[in-house]
């Protein structure tokens, strides 16, 4: 395994000092170049249209490639921590990379996106071949059809480049973690045809004693310029990851939260074995100008997932009847998990025709389209057997259990059918009308439950005032549709996905430039139905989960040498309508009533090519529990770094070196209710460095 990540590496190393090609001019998406940060005018995610972000009624943020590149972000969770309505959501070291929006558990089977195409969440999804990661805050019903309330990550493909591109970056980490990519990108000799490869290896040392894995990756995307109208791409990835999951730590004595150092492994039995994913895509799309104020444009994109899961699990306490709950001299009983095959394939395709006319003196844009998903799930009859009893403080091994696997087969398939209009109509210069809706028509089968079949209108309704070109005021009407949530396996009703539900969002904001600085600010009400296990063991939906929150974000140039960027959620949730005294009126778990982030980048102008940066982040209080009994402290954790940009031998060379969590403060950064609930640390103190070559 080891040679096949070595020999991906340096074949593609190889291939960067390949002879360069001509370049040729093409039209790339516009950006807006704001000191020395690149930020992005457009985002796919922000709706229909082609207005840019400051006239769309949507919340949204978007990384760019070079602020991935500067601000050392090598996975999506480094990459939340700069947009402070997004928190983790059991998001355990070694397993699948976890979030929530606005409070709201983000959908793995929906809520993120390649392309604008549903893709798995349920492992690591790599950034080398991603050109932006694109984030819609609120209810995506009409752009996206079925997905969580909270909100879409969309992430979106390097495309192939006009001028020749060879970039190498080599990255250490403490204890020993090394990281190499390739991205290459050009012309072929017949202009009309496109490259672009990305290929990666990686040798993970978790901060987490025991919780090490590898990492294998590559890309290719190609584009052929059909005619000067019309443009074919094709792209496809494929990604192996191998890592020992570490999980995470429930309350001890079932009251009190655990006094812990961040690297202990709870995972550590000599018969654990590492979780192994793959996970692979194959995207086509075409775009064809059919004048110049109308064009159609139709894509697909197929997704496999596979995982073999295997993990001695923490869980409960038989000794003081605790379930869930660890003793409270530090003891919990261990668990022989084992799950293997588990496979799905979601597929999607989207077919769209998109112009501008006017009736009389009102401008429209128009869009309309129809869209497909379907998702094919299998898995076997799993092995979950108590194994023993170790402790937290002095581990014990103890026996694999003699559990057999089942069979594995399809379990749960789903099918999405939509049809789409958005139509923005200008009131004159200053206002227009967003409407919309999306008719969706859903269809569910699954082994434990008898099949479901329905459809849902979810409309959509904005009004945007746009006194001049560098500001707007929108206010905006929205319903959401997302598949229900699935039993936990401790559950009566364990593995059962509860029906399709509703959300519903209203949302005002103001957008504006003011000298060179990008501002954002939102208000908004989130509704859907409660899910949760009830006192009878059952996961049900049952009540209200309201989210009431104001966001705020900022970046710009604030002198010739300070670029600065905040963003900041303030966020009040309720439980109601349970019919549970315990529960009703309290606050949702795992959601801190305030989150900002602050980051600045500074120019050394007396040492040319030096930059120094920092970050900033705060978190409020949160609760662990739906009752609220226990609530978890508050953190700051702050992240210093800096780069130097020179030439060598005639290439371009940036040298990064970064302290996460400089402090090294302890800190609880995720306390999600799954699985009866548990809390997971922030990572200690951690060092990086890294160095990249432009050819």
């Amino acid at each position: 395994m080891n040679s096949t990540r070595l020999t991906l590496a340096a074949l593609a190393i190889a291939s960067a000092f390949a002879p360069a090609a001509h370049a040729q001019d093409q039209k790339m998406t516009e950006v807006v170049i704001t000191a020395n940060r690149i930020v992005a005018d457009r985002a796919s995610v922000a709706g229909f249209g082609e207005q840019a972000l400051l006239q769309t009624p949507a919340s949204v943020s978007v990384l760019t490639r070079e602020q991935l590149q500067d601000l050392n972000i090598r996975n999506t969770s480094d990459a939340v921590k700069f947009d402070a309505a997004i928190g983790d959501a059991y998001n355990a070291v070694g397993y699948a990379e976890q979030f929530s929006i606005r409070g709201f558990k983000l959908d793995n089977a929906s809520s993120y996106r390649k392309d604008g195409h549903a893709i798995s969440g349920d492992t690591q999804i790599p950034l080398e071949n991603k050109e932006s990661i694109e984030v819609l805050r609120g209810l995506a019903g009409l752009q996206m059809g079925v997905a969580a309330p909270g909100g879409i990550v969309n992430y979106v493909t390097k495309r192939p480049t006009d001028a020749n591109l060879r970039s190498v970056v080599l990255e250490v980490s403490e204890r020993g973690s090394v990281l190499g990519t390739v991205d290459l990108g050009g012309r072929f000799e017949d202009r009309r045809f496109g490259y672009r490869i990305n290929a990666a290896g990686e040798r993970m040392r978790s901060i987490i004693k025991g919780a090490d894995g590898h990492r294998s990756f590559v890309s290719a995307a190609f584009d052929w310029r059909i005619s000067p109208q019309a443009l074919l791409t094709v792209d496809g990835d494929f990604q192996k990851k191998s890592q020992k999951t570490a999980p995470g730590f429930q309350l001890t004595g079932g009251t009190q939260l655990p006094v812990v150092d961040a690297d202990i492994f709870l995972n550590d039995q000599p018969w654990a074995k590492p979780v192994e994913t793959e996970s692979s895509n194959i995207g086509i799309a075409f775009q064809y100008q059919l004048s110049p104020e109308w064009k159609a444009a139709v894509s697909a994109n197929q997704h496999h997932f596979k995982r073999d899961d295997y993990t001695a699990f923490p869980y409960g306490c038989s000794s003081e009847e605790l379930w869930p709950g660890y003793c409270s001299n530090g003891d919990y009983d261990v668990y022989d998990y084992r799950s293997l095959g588990e496979e799905k394939k979601p597929l999607s395709a989207k077919a769209q025709l998109q112009g501008k006319f006017a009736t009389g003196g009102i401008k429209h844009e128009l869009t309309g389209g129809l869209s497909f998903f379907s998702n094919h799930e299998r898995w076997g009859d799993y092995v979950y057997d108590y194994a023993g009893v170790s402790n937290i403080f002095h581990p014990v091994v103890v026996p694999m259990s003699t559990g057999v696997l089942g069979p594995v087969s399809e379990r749960r398939t789903d099918h999405e059918r939509a049809a789409f209009v958005h139509d923005i109509i200008g009131l004159g210069e200053q206002v227009a009308l967003h409407a919309g809706a999306r008719y969706v028509s859903v269809r569910r089968t699954q082994a434990t439950a008898a099949p479901t079949s329905d459809n849902f209108w979810l409309p959509n309704v904005s009004l945007v005032f746009s006194p001049s070109s560098k500001l707007s005021y929108y206010a905006s009407y929205a319903q959401g549709l997302q598949h229900g949530g699935v039993a936990p396996i401790e559950t009566s009703n364990r593995n059962t996905a509860l029906a399709p539900g509703k959300s519903k969002q209203v949302e005002a904001g103001a957008k504006a430039e003011i000298n060179g600085i990008s501002l954002s600010a939102a208000v908004y009400q989130i509704e859907q139905g409660l899910e949760f296990t009830n006192p009878g063991n059952t996961f049900v939906r049952q009540g209200d989960d309201r989210h009431r929150g104001v966001e705020f974000m900022a970046q710009g140039k604030v002198s010739r040498e300070l670029l600065l960027g905040v963003s900041a959620a303030a966020i009040d949730t309720e439980q109601d309508g349970t019919g549970l005294a315990i529960y009703d009126g309290k606050r949702v778990t795992n959601v801190p009533n305030f989150k900002s982030t602050v980051w600045a980048d500074y120019v050394v102008s007396a040492v040319p090519g030096l930059k120094l940066t920092a970050n900033w982040q705060y978190a409020g209080k949160k609760a662990f529990d739906l009752e609220n009994k226990v609530m978890v402290p508050a953190y700051h954790v702050v992240n210093l770094g800096g780069s130097y940009a020179t030439r060598m031998g005639g290439s371009s060379v940036i040298l990064r070196a970064q302290v996460k969590n400089a402090f090294d403060k302890f800190y609880w950064r995720d306390v999600t209710p799954d699985l009866g609930g548990y809390l997971f640390p922030g990572a200690p103190r951690t060092f990086q460095v890294s160095a990249q070559v432009d050819f």
